[in-house]
């Protein structure tokens, strides 16, 4: 049983051998830097000083870039692991094809001059980095051989051939009357 438990035997017989060791050694006064002293002491503990000539400053500078792109691979590599699988959206409905007429619906904001109407397409999209809804709207003149379209109305609209200085656009159908 005496076996069992020999290290605090130990440690109270090194105690007092250790307090006398501490006590022994010479103790060194404190002397208070100067304020120089004191700045050279922070550098040393921040690390590195910037580099001084341009081409060190360059290579820094590049070695930085480095390390920044390889972090932003690594963020969106991340973002796409944890983005959930989106359902495939219709192609043929999405994509134009090279040559093809552009298409687009908006609303009717005049139609006074004659065979000529005014259309406001309005977009909303998320902004790429801040993700937020941004809104826009265009205006353009559209050809309307049959004066059909009143304002107020939702009209598709394809894009035709220049019919004068402002008209790039040809009425398709009225989708929706005004009320």
């Amino acid at each position: 049983m005496a076996e069992e438990n020999p290290t605090p035997e130990n440690d109270e017989a090194n105690a007092p051998e250790a307090v006398e060791a501490e006590a022994a050694a010479p103790v060194e006064p404190v002397v208070p830097l100067t304020p120089k002293e004191r700045k050279v002491a922070s550098r040393v503990k921040r690390g590195q000083r910037r580099p001084s000539t341009p081409e060190a400053r360059t290579e820094l500078r590049k070695a930085k870039a480095a390390a920044r792109s390889r972090r932003r691979v690594q963020e969106r590599e991340k973002a796409k692991a944890n983005r959930p699988a989106e359902p495939v959206p219709d192609v043929a409905a999405r994509e134009r094809v090279a040559g093809s007429a552009k298409i687009r619906l908006g609303t009717v904001t005049s139609a006074k001059a004659d065979k000529t109407i005014t259309v406001r397409i309005d977009t909303a999209r998320r902004h790429r980095k801040y993700e937020k809804i941004v809104r826009s709207s265009m205006k353009l003149h559209a050809h309307d051989e049959a004066n059909d379209a009143n304002e107020g109305d939702l009209v598709k609209v394809i894009e035709a051939r220049p019919l004068s200085r402002t008209k790039r656009w040809r009425l398709v159908e009225v989708m929706e009357r005004a009320k």
